[in-house]
């Protein structure tokens, strides 16, 4: 069953088309891999999805609402969390208290008061900490984190929200090869609860994590399938694997 379905997205800035009338949907439950060269819409279409950009026409659908061209603490609380290219987080506050203000954010608390922690979620932070391995770092400010740390500090906030679905922009970017398998790792847990839609260069990284791949070229679905199925597109290899892109 579709939790998101785009529909007939067209987006056009300054005379450029960006994304044209595509059609696009993610299953509940599913870790979809978006792949495609620089410019191929992919995150226009994530920031449409979270608000950050009205479409020129067509529909974006949640969970059964239509959400198109709401605002992003709507989209937010609608059960959508995004993971930007660079980690964006609260620098002076604690590893902890960031995650804590995630978790009452998605409970409409106003986001920049820190409200009393009760038990239930002082265990869940802790859990949470544990998981992307930063509970050492627990009372540290959040910028004297490491790059990688900051990514999975971002990403231990985004799942305190509780989110249905997780949208993750290449979230290796810059890292060692090692921070980019233990990111890897991570994403392949937090897929086992939630839903993600995950933009990615690396095909190490695809290969490991991707059932399901969509690939765009110039705003539209080039081709979906398996890794398998999409490497082997005639159509795909002549207009993004053989033009260099990984």
């Amino acid at each position: 069953m579709a939790l998101l379905e785009v529909k007939g997205l067209t987006t056009r800035v300054s005379g450029f088309t960006i994304l044209d009338n595509l059609d696009f949907a993610v299953d509940e439950h599913e870790l979809r891999v978006l792949l495609g060269p620089n410019g191929a819409g992919k995150t226009t279409l994530i920031s449409l999805i979270t608000g950050q950009y009205k479409p020129t026409s067509g529909r974006i659908v949640f969970d059964g609402r239509d959400i198109t061209g709401r605002a992003p603490d709507e989209i937010f609380l609608a059960g959508i969390s995004r993971k930007f290219q660079v980690p964006n987080m609260y620098e002076t506050l604690s590893v902890y208290d960031n995650v804590m203000v995630s978790l009452q954010s998605a409970r409409r608390v106003f986001r920049y008061m820190l409200k009393r922690v009760t038990r239930e979620d002082d265990d869940r932070i802790w859990e949470i900490l544990e998981f992307v391995e930063l509970a050492d770092r627990a009372g540290e400010p959040a910028d004297t984190l490491s790059h990688g740390e900051r990514q999975w500090l971002e990403l231990a906030m985004l799942i305190a929200s509780r989110p249905k679905l997780l949208l993750l922009d290449e979230p290796t970017t810059g890292m060692t090869e090692q921070g980019k398998q233990k990111t890897a790792q991570l994403i392949q847990r937090i897929a086992r609860s939630h839903t993600v839609l995950l933009v990615e260069h690396d095909m190490h990284i695809v290969r490991q994590l991707a059932k399901k791949v969509t690939v765009l070229h110039q705003g539209q679905v080039l081709a979906e399938g398996s890794l398998d199925e999409v490497v082997d597109n005639e159509t795909v290899r002549a207009v993004y694997l053989g033009k260099g892109h990984a």
